[in-house]
């Protein structure tokens, strides 16, 4: 396996993961990639390492373009398993002289990997002498770990920036102008939506700091899918743009159904939603992933969910979607509730009180309907689409 040269002296010496279907419940159906870089001088360095089954992989591209043991210097810019896995077996092989971290990443690599070597602390404005160029350090605090850290070789221009700007995307085209954006644009949505939304105060406040720095790299390279060298720009815009959360008039409807009953009454508040003017994405949680859920909802004004009872209470699918969104801490929404019951519809206002919960603007209380929809009911539905709609509308304007 071979080494790819990304600028004069950084080679991507990373593993392509094609097959990773699940990163701690969010659905990655396009795989990933770990990449980690290798900086050639007078003290080769080494950027981060990969997940430990994949170090074979990472150890072969080492070495088609140097002899390991010549390795002086290893960065880990993030302590998360991905990409510090093979840290251990890289330092007992290469036997490096100094090992570089942040300093909430050495508290996490020493709980995470009980390391017999030394790892070293840096932080923001730190630089280390890398032999014919210089390493410098900014510290990116919960983007998304606490310790996540930021390196920039200084002449070459490049910004490594492990999980940050990165996206979930197994591809054997490692740069942006490689790919499709139709592909790539909606990996990034999905990457930012399920792992770094509920940063994205700090996302702003780091852009903003940033951008006093001065770093306008020609290259971003990150730990997660393909290097940016046409425009690195644009994922940084797009990171201001996703962190804003400003809604736009477009409602996610998501819902659960037992038989079927539940179904016909998102369809309706659906159809309402429709002729009132709004986008309306209907998702089943029989179709389905809560990882999609979010990735709708990123650029949503509004979500109204649905559940059938069951043993009462509301349907163990919309449970699961309902804590993985409370925990993601969208902004910006409005919502209400919905759904069938048999003879205990207090299941359903339980909905109403997790979007309350999650900080939704609940907009109508949850309409319940006592088993299979008649025509008033749906009618009902359809109004609920409608009110949401128009009070979406007053709320993009």
């Amino acid at each position: 396996m071979k080494a790819l040269q990304i600028s004069p002296n950084v080679y991507w010496v990373g593993a392509i993961d094609w097959n990773l279907r699940d990163f701690h419940g969010y659905a990655t159906t396009r795989g990933t990639t770990y990449n980690a870089y290798l900086i050639l001088g007078k003290k080769p360095t080494l950027i981060d390492t990969v997940k430990k089954a994949f170090y074979p992989e990472m150890l072969s591209r080492i070495k088609s373009v140097i002899d390991p043991k010549h390795i002086e210097i290893i960065i880990s810019n993030h302590a998360e398993m991905d990409h510090s896995g093979a840290l251990a077996q890289a330092v007992a092989d290469f036997e490096p002289s100094a090992v570089y971290a942040s300093t909430m990443g050495v508290k996490n690599l020493l709980a995470q990997l009980h390391p017999s070597f030394e790892i070293k602390a840096v932080k923001t404005g730190d630089k280390i002498d890398v032999g014919d160029d210089t390493l410098s350090f900014v510290e990116a605090r919960m983007l998304h770990w606490p310790d996540s850290m930021l390196a920039y070789l200084e002449k070459e221009d490049v910004l490594f920036t492990n999980d940050v700007f990165g996206m979930h995307l197994a591809t054997s085209h490692l740069f942006d102008d490689e790919n499709d954006e139709q592909i790539w644009m909606q990996e990034a949505r999905k990457y930012y939506a399920n792992i770094i939304l509920p940063y994205s105060d700090i996302v702003t406040r780091f852009l903003g700091q940033v951008q006093q720095m001065g770093l306008a790299p020609k290259i971003i390279a990150p730990d997660h899918g393909f290097i940016w060298r046409k425009d690195p720009s644009k994922i940084v815009r797009l990171y201001g743009d996703f962190a804003a959360q400003k809604p736009t008039n477009k409602a996610v409807v998501v819902y659960d159904t037992m038989w079927g009953s539940t179904e016909k009454m998102a369809q309706a508040i659906a159809d309402g939603l429709r002729q009132g003017g709004t986008k309306v994405q209907l998702m089943s949680m029989h179709a389905c992933h809560r990882s999609d859920v979010i990735t709708e909802l990123l650029d949503a004004g509004a979500i109204l969910v649905g559940t059938p009872v069951l043993n009462s209470n509301m349907y163990p699918a919309m449970a699961d979607v309902l804590c993985y969104l409370k925990g993601l801490k969208k902004k910006n929404l409005i919502g209400a509730a919905f759904g069938s019951y048999g003879w205990n519809g207090a299941p359903i206002d339980g909905l109403t009180k997790m979007l309350e919960e999650m900080g939704v603007e609940v907009v109508s209380p949850a309409v319940k309907c006592c088993f299979v929809p008649d025509e008033k009911m749906l009618a009902q539905c359809e109004e609920l689409g409608k009110l949401v709609s128009q009070k979406l509308a007053e709320k993009v304007k």
